[in-house]
């Protein structure tokens, strides 16, 4: 943040990165979970410039006006009107191009960045940021989706004016919009988004396997067929952001314990390739609030610190997900070995015991009995 330029400011998520669709990229998600970490510290002046940026974004997209945001924009001054969206020039081509996927809207994506207004809202930055981030809740409460355990589809994918409808849903997604419309219940006061919380809860159950002790990762196009992928983060992010959920899946834990577990920290998925370094900080933050010995899990991440002070992204050079890439359904969706802005705040969220769901240092509480 100190070597950003005044005012708000997204940062890059892979500030080492070639040239090509991750330079100078800033996803949403990296920069909402930077905003929390940067609050988690105390730090709640430059948590506001990334705060300040996605409200500029709300207010002078390109295109939307409608409080939806992009999954990623052009990382430094977020001074521009329209803000800057991520590309890059192609010399091939002879031609700017923009990824697919970076113009579009998650709303997994949404929700961090519900969450990062809301943590700001809470520190008591100032009213707009709830506004913000009722904007965004109206614009993702249009996924609602009635089929199988109901919840929310994906969000959409490509550029405007038509940008295709994403119909699958995610057992992520809609953990982190119950977590996100909680807490706008918590600072709004406003019942509709307890109904919306439940709603995205009652997808997350479903998706739930007694026999397994696991999540599935979501559902196919149909919005029924379970995706059976074993996602680290879909095991995790529940025990993490719903009220009850260390209890109600606790035996998620021993699931990724025996079958994610790499060189004392966690792979994204079961081909266990290296270490993730995002989720095994995730992994950490639960062992934490949870009471567990954490010096074996710190001590893993300590190996991953790049030169820069940011944590690389995985151990390994590409560290496959077991997902293929929307922008091309024939290659895999990777991680790589480059500093990265989401795994060094989860690893602050994780040594400052900073639970970024529930804007505490704990684990949400079960819900009181009738």
């Amino acid at each position: 943040m100190a070597s950003q330029p005044a005012g708000p400011v997204f940062l890059a998520s892979y500030p080492t990165a070639a040239e090509g669709p991750l330079h100078g990229a800033a996803f949403l998600y990296d920069n909402a979970a930077a905003a929390i970490a940067l609050v988690g510290c105390g730090r709640t002046g430059e948590a506001r410039r990334i705060g300040d940026a996605i409200l500029l974004a709300l207010d002078n997209d390109r295109f939307w006006h409608d409080g939806r945001l992009r999954n990623a924009y052009a990382a430094g001054a977020a001074d521009a009107k329209p803000l800057k969206l991520s590309g890059w020039w192609d010399p091939a081509r002879g031609q700017w191009l923009e990824d697919r996927y970076q113009v579009g809207s998650d709303v997994g994506n949404m929700a961090w960045a519900m969450l990062a207004l809301l943590a700001l809202d809470r520190d008591g930055a100032g009213a707009a940021y709830a506004a913000g981030a009722e904007r965004i809740g109206r614009w993702v409460a249009g996924m609602r989706d009635e089929r199988g355990g109901g919840g929310y589809t994906g969000g959409t994918f490509g550029h405007e004016p038509s940008p295709e409808a994403l119909r699958w849903k995610s057992t992520e997604h809609n953990t982190d919009l119950a977590a996100a419309f909680t807490r706008l219940e918590e600072s709004t006061g406003r019942a509709m988004w307890r109904e919306r919380a439940e709603q995205a809860n009652a997808f997350v159950r479903s998706m739930w396997d007694g026999k397994c002790g696991c999540f599935a990762a979501g559902t196919g196009e149909d919005g029924v067929t379970r995706n059976p992928i074993l996602a680290l983060d879909a095991q995790v992010w529940p025990l993490l952001a719903l009220a009850g959920g260390n209890r109600r899946y606790a035996a998620a834990v021993p699931t990724v314990e025996g079958r994610l577990s790499v060189q004392n920290g966690f792979a994204y998925g079961e081909a266990r390739d290296g270490i993730w370094t995002e989720g095994t900080a995730q992994m950490a933050l639960l062992y934490s609030l949870s009471g567990r010995d954490t010096r074996a899990i710190f001590g893993a991440i300590g190996t991953l610190r790049a030169p820069d002070g940011y944590f690389y992204a995985t151990n390994t050079q590409a560290l496959p997900t077991g997902f293929m890439l929307q922008t091309d359904p024939t290659k895999p969706r990777l991680y790589y070995r480059l500093p990265h802005l989401g795994a060094t705040a989860w690893i602050a969220l994780a040594e400052r015991r900073f639970n970024p769901f529930t804007g505490t240092t704990a684990l949400p509480p079960a819900p009181a009995q009738p």
